[in-house]
């Protein structure tokens, strides 16, 4: 008689251990395809960002094209700086790994890039930490923090410096010095031993762009290199795509918002914010010129570093 109630108290005791599976939901219907693709890509969730990748994929096999369609869809976005961290992955700051609703400069290139290169969600994901982190190892002392000496030389199996070839034997060079363990100590409070270094870097002045703008490439990388005394560093990024004549375009995430416009108009405006600058007296930098990177022809994407194993 006592084995009754020992037996109840058992199916209680796995009952509470083993819930029984709630009846699954009906799953959302999905946006038609015709829908996504009449949305910018900042106005997709990532479940139809992740449809439109592999779409374009399918649509236009020429990854020159599918990077100015790509970049394109994204016209309007806007502009956020200091938008993207490695949270929840470190927790220096809360800023997330990856975000579709804003873009700043290099974030806008990364996307585009990420998204040409990929063709589904997942791969995207993975591919825009390959772009972003140096052996695409997550974290924010292997970030690609320094244009020219990070950024560039980290993905240079996706883009090559031609900056030289195009200023000519007699373009100017500047000397650029980088201290990486200050920045992350005073800046995100991340302690490592890092070397400083030291490179000299060509660019093409802003008076020689209309002579060699005919040798750019749709999907070619560009720094803007602005200058405060004495001092050149790469302020801004962008790409290249063609307008409908042929015309070399600047498409870039500036405030407020991503734009396409000619390499003149850029410059205009460089130039009237200088002038407005100098009538206020205020002390800003002013546009040097420009890196032109090439994209690669033959791309082969390097595996991932393993991500180690994080410190006690």
């Amino acid at each position: 008689m006592r084995l009754l109630p020992l037996l109840f108290a058992g199916a209680a005791l796995a009952g509470c251990a083993i819930a029984p599976p709630k009846p699954a939901s009906s799953p959302l219907p999905e946006t038609p395809l015709a829908a996504v693709l009449q949305k910018q890509i900042y106005q997709m969730t990532p479940q139809e960002a992740g449809r439109y990748i592999a779409h374009v994929h399918g649509a236009e096999p020429d990854l020159r094209k599918r990077i100015a369609a790509i970049g394109r869809k994204n016209l309007g976005q806007p502009y956020s700086l200091h938008l993207l961290g490695e949270f929840p992955f470190e927790i220096h700051d809360k800023l997330p790994l990856f975000s579709l609703e804003e873009s700043d400069c290099v974030v806008f290139a990364e996307h585009t890039y990420a998204m040409a290169l990929s063709q589904s969600w997942e791969e995207f994901f993975w591919m825009l930490q390959r772009i972003r982190y140096r052996d695409g190892v997550i974290g924010v002392a292997t970030r690609n923090h320094y244009t020219e000496m990070d950024w560039n030389v980290a993905n240079r199996w996706l883009v090559t410096d031609i900056s030289a070839d195009l200023a000519g034997p007699d373009g100017p060079t500047y000397a650029m010095t980088v201290d990486r363990a200050r920045f992350l100590r005073t800046r995100h409070n991340t302690v490592r031993d890092i070397p400083v270094e030291s490179s000299r870097q060509a660019f093409v002045p802003k008076e020689r762009v209309p002579a060699v703008a005919s040798q750019l490439q749709e999907g070619d990388f560009v720094n803007v290199i602005s200058t405060r005394d004495g001092e050149y560093w790469a302020s801004h990024v962008g790409l290249v795509v063609l307008g409908p004549n042929g015309e070399r375009h600047f498409l870039h995430s500036q405030e407020p918002k991503v734009r396409e416009e000619t390499f003149e108009a850029f410059i205009a405006r460089a130039a009237q914010r200088e002038a407005r600058n100098a009538r206020e007296g205020k002390r800003g930098q002013a546009l040097a010129g420009f890196k032109f990177l090439r994209l690669n022809e033959q791309i082969t994407v390097p595996p991932m570093a393993p991500q180690p194993r994080p410190g006690r």
